[in-house]
């Protein structure tokens, strides 16, 4: 009887616990969430007044004009980034799980060093490296959306890179053994079967990788430069939302902040609408559900 009442005692005391430990693990949840909520809610509070028609078409004024310019220029960066982050990441994935061997875990290690490098240190290595020279060898010029595209690019590629290696091996070894036996060579099998089977997990680091760098701003400050003129040529400065909300909200015009807390709006819905696109790839049917 003794026997049974203690066994009683431990078994409330577990359940006691456990909810404890239920309780503790929402609350912290909620706590973790509050700040996003609030960062959100008073982006949303702020920007929507000042977000009209005219804040997404108008060219800016020397009295604040619109936000065109500023989202054009972060389009084209964008991709300029995904042309130089993209193939050297989609790449570099499939060499550490196809073709790596030994040097797999030195490039792996490589990978996630240049990932914890704080973009400012991105953006000053490739102001030392393409701008420097460039305006050392033309005196006014140096700034331009190529080197700010290469500098968010050099962002993309360690998240690019290790959610392909990852999610290609997922892909199950019959696939590869298969067209192996076929008599397909391993880079056709690689480009034909297996990458193929993981595209949606491979978009899914594309758009987390893009919703990154969207919103940087100190490598643009280093290379881009900033400019209020609509301009395509990728050899001169170009604008940017995250740049002229910099600039804006620093400004003593009461106009140029609401200016600012409309382009954080805008900069902040382009940011969620590719996680939502990463999320989508992650619910396709292909690797991500184990087929």
């Amino acid at each position: 009887m003794a026997s049974v009442q203690t066994l009683s005692r431990r078994t409330k005391a577990r359940k006691l616990k456990s909810r404890a430990m239920i309780f503790l693990s929402g609350l912290m949840a909620c706590v973790a969430v509050v700040p996003l909520i609030l960062v959100i809610g008073y982006i949303v509070w702020e920007g929507l007044p000042a977000l009209h028609w005219s804040t997404l078409v108008d060219l800016p004024k020397a009295t604040g004009g619109g936000l065109r310019v500023a989202i054009l220029g972060t389009l084209e960066l964008l991709g300029i980034a995904s042309c130089f982050g993209l193939p050297l990441g989609v790449l570099g994935g499939i060499y550490m799980v196809e073709f790596g061997g030994k040097f797999t875990a030195t490039v792996r290690f490589l990978t996630d060093v240049l990932n914890s490098v704080p973009s400012i240190i991105i953006g000053l290595f490739v102001y030392v490296v393409v701008v420097m020279p460039i305006a050392q060898l033309n005196p006014g010029h140096g700034f331009s959306a190529m080197a700010g595209g290469f500098a968010l690019g050099i962002i993309m590629i360690p998240t690019v890179m290790r959610t392909t290696e990852e999610i290609l091996r997922l892909v199950p070894s019959g696939l590869r053994d298969a067209a192996l036996a076929l008599g397909a060579p391993r880079w056709k099998a690689m480009f034909g079967v297996i990458l193929p089977a993981a595209r949606g997990g491979v978009i899914t680091g594309i758009m987390l990788a893009l919703a990154r760098i969207a919103g940087e701003t100190a490598p643009l400050l280093f290379t881009a430069g900033g400019n209020r003129v609509l301009n395509f040529r990728l050899d001169r400065p170009i604008g940017a939302l995250p740049l002229d909300i910099f600039n804006d909200a620093n400004d003593p015009s009461q106009y140029l902040h609401h200016l600012a807390q409309a382009g954080a709006l805008i900069l902040v819905v382009l940011i969620m609408s590719m996680s939502f696109t990463a999320r989508r790839f992650t619910r396709s049917k292909y690797v991500s559900e184990g087929k």
